[in-house]
């Protein structure tokens, strides 16, 4: 399939569900998130996650903030990949998620700066953080997270899943299992803290991942942060390290406005 019949199957979904969905994202403040499950037929969806490669053709990241598995440049593996990735960027797409989140003038990243698919095995994580604010140049702000689940028969006690948390990097927290076929779209702004839990079942939780930029904040006021780390409720001692580390990233990107290191993790066409 190609990115344009995904994307007819995905915008024919979201106008099915669309009352269900704008209502959760009007209810679900401070961070505002919506979750549309059966976004796509299963074998379609099954297809997506079978045309996963081996992690180790993929780049790992492990520190204490994160351990996975990522890749951005999508011409090196199946091409269902990339056209799943750029079917969320639809410019039907697009408009009518802007019409549902409220978020004004949104524009899709087809760098996949951040973005583009990543995969978690059992153990890997995600520590609470924020989003990097801005863009690879800074030129617009990072609004929006589109979160595609593709991992077969995955629920809550496999680990591995979205959690949200309002009131900072501490309990409680909200969880959204990533489910198979569920797409979790979610705003990213100075307060929306979230995280995976630790992936627990013996089996990869494969994501596709989209960015939403804007040139509008999605809050009121200006902002801007790098992506800064903390630890979860009961990491006292990793919560000291990520605090120093972000302090210290942050105080860099201050000094360096466009980047004082350059990232590399986009698609590189």
């Amino acid at each position: 399939m190609n990115r344009k019949e995904l994307a007819d199957g995905i915008l024919a979904r979201m106008n099915e569900r669309r009352e269900d969905i704008a209502t959760q994202w009007r209810a679900s403040a401070p961070i505002h998130h919506f979750v549309l499950d059966d976004v796509l037929p299963p074998a379609t969806a099954l297809r997506i996650r079978k045309a996963y490669p081996a992690g180790d053709s993929m780049r790992v990241r492990k520190s204490l903030r994160e351990l996975k598995f990522v890749a951005a440049q999508m011409d090196q593996y199946d091409p269902i990949l990339e056209e799943i990735l750029f079917a969320f960027q639809d410019p039907r797409i697009v408009a009518l998620v802007e019409e549902i989140t409220g978020l004004k003038a949104l524009e899709p990243d087809d760098l996949l700066y951040a973005g583009g698919i990543s995969m978690m095995a059992k153990g890997h994580f995600l520590n609470p953080h924020l989003d990097n604010s801005h863009d690879k140049e800074r030129e617009r702000y990072r609004v929006l997270n589109l979160l595609y689940y593709v991992s077969e028969d995955w629920g809550l006690k496999d680990g591995g899943n979205l959690e949200l948390w309002p009131e900072g990097p501490k309990a409680p927290q909200v969880t959204v299992e990533s489910r198979f076929n569920r797409l979790a779209v979610m705003i990213t702004n100075s307060g929306s803290w979230h995280s995976v839990s630790p992936v627990k079942a013996d089996r990869p939780r494969c994501c596709v991942s989209n960015y939403y930029f804007s040139k509008h904040p999605a809050e009121g006021e200006d902002y801007f942060h790098v992506t800064t780390f903390r630890g979860r409720p009961e990491q006292v001692l990793r919560d000291v390290a990520l605090r120093a580390d972000s302090a210290l990233r942050m105080g860099v990107r201050k000094l360096f406005p466009k980047g004082a290191v350059k990232t590399d993790h986009y698609y590189k066409k």
